[in-house]
């Protein structure tokens, strides 16, 4: 991604005559959405690993029954911290850096629409995420409470609590910042001729995402205040002593909770919805349906949120309504992956790194899919409920999901970002090695829920041994795989090192990115391009 330092200069001499700041002030004082982009990427790839360690510290601890390495505290706040920096430092910023460098780019647009606001809700993440580590060394260490953040366990927990609240609401302000800048710069900034309707589906599937973002970080940040009064302020709104109500904690959590995952799909889906026509050397098939499809799926997201909640004892009524709304989000998502199938189907294809893992997450996904509608039916539900099932079907949609478009869309973008092509064997080779080592660790958990494993225990019986070995060998394998794309493909690739990358590296690829030059230079369509009919094509 830096190499844009040593190339972007000189790619176009006519819009660098101004020049453009070099060194740390670029970075601290950046304003170019590609540099900010940039940053966002490489913050979230830190915490991935931060993340990715606590991951592997409770897997290690499940290698075999019996406490091995942690006590049972110090495993809860593993599986606490381990769920709140995957989603809010990892999966969110990624794609938030991914937005940042390609929305412009696909809209034609020369930035965002407030380039130092865009700065700001970066910087905002650095200290958000600083408490989140260092909570770890907080007097009764971090927060334990599940990355749900329950009450009445919020209530008892040490000073680490407020850090981790604190974190958050700066999380959600730099989110709420960051949504208002991709809604503005879609609607203000189009090229001419770009009508909403042509725009390329990921900067669709990022303005729904915008809109949900602003609708629901509030909510949480409603969530986590009230626990804080309640911890500090004698306010009993989770406090049953005082007539509160700790579910109701759940319900507005909730109701932040189940449109935020799809805050971590649908930018995904606007990724691979790039990828499976370029490769397939396709237009998008029902590229109207698929816009209608992230809509609807959005609108949806707001009426399902209970059916996290059968277990606490809602009327029958209420399962009812919440199943039925689960099992109807399904339909718009089964839409889109109807969509790239047949996008696919009599398509000249070809498997380069990127559209390996737009399969592969077609695929993989899709289980995913599946098994959260097998948890939709509150009878089956109450069974499984706080079990490993539940683990593994979140993990398929957001590891298998979330992760591999990530990873799809890096492969897609990075000659443009960089300006070398990555060697398709690395590709290939992170691929598989990443797919393999994540059916090992996830699909066994499937069968360990299915037998009551509960989660978030440091031990367990005798008769969960096997499943969990196997799980956990594969966990450090997955781990590995990501080590590998660190020093194999993205270090040499930020140097500059391989292939110099052509404008428009994939044959079948449309879109203003590659119309500008690889890697594209620091100012782009500085003058707003010109677009023929299909508004992918410069004219002239």
């Amino acid at each position: 991604m830096s190499a844009v330092l040593h190339h972007g200069d000189h790619a176009h001499g006519h819009d660098h005559d101004h020049g453009h700041p070099h060194g740390w002030r670029r970075w601290v004082y950046a304003t170019n959405h590609k540099d900010i982009g940039t940053l966002y990427m490489l913050f979230s790839l830190t915490m991935l690993m931060i993340g990715g360690v606590l991951a592997l510290c409770i897997r290690a601890e499940l290698f075999k029954p019996g406490l091995q390495f942690f006590n049972p505290e110090l495993f809860n706040q593993f599986t606490t911290m381990h769920g709140i920096i995957m989603v809010f430092g990892a999966i969110m910023p990624a794609f938030v850096g991914f937005a940042n460098w390609m929305i412009p780019l696909q809209i034609g647009a020369s930035d965002m629409a407030f380039a130092r606001m865009n700065n700001f809700s970066f910087w905002l993440l650095i200290p958000a995420a600083t408490l989140l580590v260092v909570s770890f060394f907080l007097p009764g260490g971090a927060p334990a409470a599940g990355w749900t953040l329950y009450a009445p366990l919020t209530l008892q927990m040490g000073p680490s609590m407020d850090a981790g609240i604190f974190a958050m609401h700066i999380m959600g302000a730099s989110s709420i910042m960051g949504s208002i800048n991709i809604i503005v710069t879609i609607l203000n900034m189009r090229a001419p001729g770009m009508t909403l309707m042509k725009m390329p589906m990921f900067a669709w599937t990022w303005l729904i995402t915008a809109y949900l973002l602003i609708a629901v970080m509030p909510v949480l940040a409603g969530a986590i205040t009230m626990t804080l009064t309640d911890r500090h302020f004698g306010t009993s709104f989770f406090n049953p002593a005082g007539g509160g109500d700790p579910v109701m904690y759940q319900h507005i959590f909730w109701f932040f909770g189940h449109p935020e995952v799809y805050i971590m799909i649908l930018p995904a889906f606007g990724i691979i919805s790039q990828i499976v026509p370029a490769f397939a050397r396709k237009k998008l098939f029902g590229y109207t349906s698929m816009v209608y499809a992230t809509a609807s799926i959005a609108i949806l997201s707001f009426i399902v949120w209970a059916h996290h909640m059968f277990a606490t004892g809602m009327p029958v009524t209420g399962q009812l309504f919440f199943m039925y709304a689960t099992m109807l989000i399904s339909v718009p998502t089964g839409v889109k992956i109807f969509n790239w199938v047949a996008t696919m189907w009599r398509g000249s294809m070809t498997f380069e790194a990127p559209m390996v893992w737009a399969v592969g997450f077609i695929f993989v996904f899709t289980m995913g899919g599946f098994t959260g509608l097998i948890c939709s039916m509150a009878p089956i539900d109450i069974q499984i409920q706080d079990t490993y099932y539940v683990v593994a079907h979140f993990h398929y949609v957001l590891v298998a999901g979330s992760l591999f478009a990530l990873f799809a869309g890096f492969y897609y973008w990075a000659p443009k970002w960089t300006g070398v092509m990555i060697a398709d064997w690395k590709g290939q080779l992170h691929f598989w090695w990443s797919l393999i080592a994540f059916n090992v660790t996830f699909f066994p958990m499937h069968f360990l829920g299915l037998a009551g494993m509960p989660r978030r225990y440091a031990d367990y019986p005798m008769q969960f041994a096997d499943f969990n070995a196997v799980a956990s060998v594969g966990a450090f394998f997955f781990g590995f795989a990501q080590v590998f794309f660190i020093f194999v493909v993205l270090i040499p690739a930020m140097r500059g090192k391989g292939q110099p990358a052509p404008a428009k590296p994939w044959d079948g690829a449309e879109g203003l990115e590659w119309e500008v030059p690889s890697p594209a230079p620091f100012h782009t369509f500085e003058n707003p391009p010109k677009l023929d009919a299909t508004a992918t094509k410069v004219i002239g």
